[in-house]
C-alpha cells in the first residue's frame, strides 16, 4: 500500500514514516520544514540533535535498503499538495502536517491566524485533493483530545447518544477547545466529517493525548534517525519539561494547582495506532473517530513522577506551583472511553519509571544544549503581561 505522510519531517511524523517503511509498506512524505523555520527564526532548538530530513532517508535506505521519497510541498498550497497526489497516487494519507503547539497559537493574532490558517485551510486543501486525484484514499488525521475540553460527564468516542424531548439521536461529541490550535482541530473535524458526507470519502479521526517518549524502535537504530525532543515552554510537554528541569536542577514548573488532567500516549503506541486505522479501512462515506489514549494522569501526577525517579538518580528534584497561564479547570473530572484501538490490537506501552528514567538520562547527556531560557511560560492565555512578570520575579527571588 502506497502511504502519504504530511509533516513527515516531524516529531510525529518521522518516526510514522520510518515505523510503516519497516512494516512494509510504500512510503513518502511531504514537508514545508515550518516548524524547522520556527527554530531558526527564534532560537530554539531540539535537545537531541536531528539530521535535514534528506540525511535522514538517505540513513534509512542504508540501514535497511528501503527508501522514502521526498516532496517538498505545503498543504496550503494546493499546486504543490496536487503534484504529491498526482504523483504518488497514495492509498492512505496520514495528516500530521499542521501547526500543533497550543501555546503558539495564544502568543498574539499572527500566531492565531496562522494556526488556523494553515491548519483549517491546509486540512480543506487534502480533502480536495483525496476528492479530485485519489478517491478512494483513506484520510487518516490526527485530532486532539484538546478537542473535547474537560466536561463533567465521560467523554466518548467522537459521539454521543442524546435523548431530548422524547426523540434520540447519536450526534457528534460536543466541543470544548481551549486554545485557537485546539479549536482549529475542531473545525478540522467538522469539515472531513462533512466531506466523508457529501462527497462519499472515508477518514478516522484520531484523537490523540499527549504523545511522550524520545524514541520509538526505528528512531533508536541510529543517531542519525533521531526524531525531536522539545523542552521549550511553546512545544516541550509537562513530561518532557519536567525531566529536562530535574536533570538541570530547575524547579519544575507547575500551571496553577496541578490537577489539571490530560490523556497520554507513548509514541511507540502512536506509530502503532496508525498503522491500526490504515489497516481497518473504513467504508466510503464513513467517518470514524477513535481516542487515542492509553491512560491518563494530573499535572501533578507526572511530577510527582518524575521526582521520584529524579531522586533515585542522585538530583533533588523540587517544584514550583506557577501562576497559570492558561484558562483552564484545574480540579475537574476526567474519565475517557478509549476501547475501538485496543478492539483492533493495541498492546499499550504505560508510562513507567523506567521511561521517565531513560528521558532524564537523556536530558543529563544533552544537558550542553539546555537552554535555560526557553523554561519559563511566557505566553498568557488571558494576555496580560503582569502575570508573566510576576513568574519571573517569582525565579528571580
Amino acid at each position: 500500500m502506497r502511504i502519504l505522510v504530511l509533516g513527515g519531517d516531524g516529531y510525529l511524523g518521522w518516526p510514522q514514516a520510518l515505523y510503516l517503511s519497516k512494516q512494509g509498506y510504500d512510503v513518502a512524505v511531504l514537508d514545508n520544514q515550518a516548524r524547522r523555520q520556527f527554530d531558526l527564526k527564534h532560537g530554539f532548538d531540539s535537545l537531541v540533535p536531528i539530521k535535514m530530513l534528506h540525511r535522514r532517508t538517505e540513513r534509512w535506505t542504508e540501514l535497511t535498503g528501503k527508501t522514502i521519497r521526498i516532496y517538498n510541498g505545503d498543504t496550503v498550497n494546493f499546486e504543490s499538495l496536487a503534484a504529491a497526489f498526482s504523483d504518488f497516487q497514495p492509498e492512505a494519507v496520514v495528516h500530521f502536517a499542521e501547526q500543533r503547539a497550543a501555546p503558539y497559537s495564544m502568543i498574539d493574532r499572527e500566531h492565531a491566524f496562522y494556526t488556523q490558517y494553515n491548519n483549517v485551510l491546509g486540512t480543506l486543501n487534502v480533502l480536495y485533493a483525496i476528492k479530485e486525484i485519489t478517491p478512494d484514499c483513506h484520510l487518516v488525521k490526527l485530532g486532539t483530545m484538546g478537542e473535547y475540553g474537560t466536561p463533567n460527564i465521560d467523554i466518548e468516542e467522537g459521539f454521543i447518544e442524546i435523548k431530548h424531548n422524547g426523540r434520540t439521536d447519536v450526534l457528534p461529541f460536543p466541543k470544548q477547545p481551549g486554545s485557537f490550535y485546539h479549536l482549529s482541530k475542531v473545525h478540522d473535524s467538522h469539515n472531513i466529517q462533512f466531506a466523508c458526507k457529501i462527497w462519499g470519502l472515508r477518514s478516522t479521526d484520531l484523537n490523540q493525548g499527549i504523545v511522550y517518549g524520545a524514541d520509538t524502535y526505528e528512531t533508536a537504530l541510529d543517531p542519525e534517525l533521531a526524531t525531536r525532543f522539545d523542552y521549550d515552554q511553546i512545544y516541550g510537554t509537562a513530561l518532557n519539561r519536567f525531566c529536562i528541569q530535574a536533570a538541570v536542577g530547575y524547579p519544575l514548573t507547575v500551571y496553577g494547582s496541578g490537577g489539571q488532567t490530560r490523556g497520554y500516549i507513548n509514541i511507540k503506541d502512536t506509530v502503532r495506532c496508525i498503522e491500526l486505522a490504515i489497516e481497518s479501512q473504513p467504508q466510503a462515506g464513513e467517518f470514524r473517530v477513535f481516542n487515542q489514549i492509553t491512560e491518563w494522569f494530573s499535572i501533578n501526577d507526572i511530577a510527582e513522577k518524575v521526582t521520584r525517579v529524579g531522586s533515585k538518580l542522585g538530583l533533588n528534584v523540587q517544584s514550583n506551583h506557577l501562576p497559570n497561564p492558561r484558562v483552564e479547570a484545574e480540579d475537574h473530572y476526567y474519565n475517557v472511553v478509549h476501547t475501538k484501538l485496543l478492539d483492533l490490537g493495541l498492546q499499550p506501552h504505560l508510562l513507567d519509571d523506567a521511561e521517565i528514567e531513560y528521558m532524564i538520562k537523556i536530558a543529563l547527556e544533552n544537558r550542553d544544549r539546555i537552554d535555560r531560557r526557553m523554561i519559563l511560560p511566557t505566553v498568557n492565555w488571558r494576555d496580560a503581561e503582569n502575570d508573566v512578570k510576576r513568574v519571573e520575579e517569582q525565579f528571580a527571588n
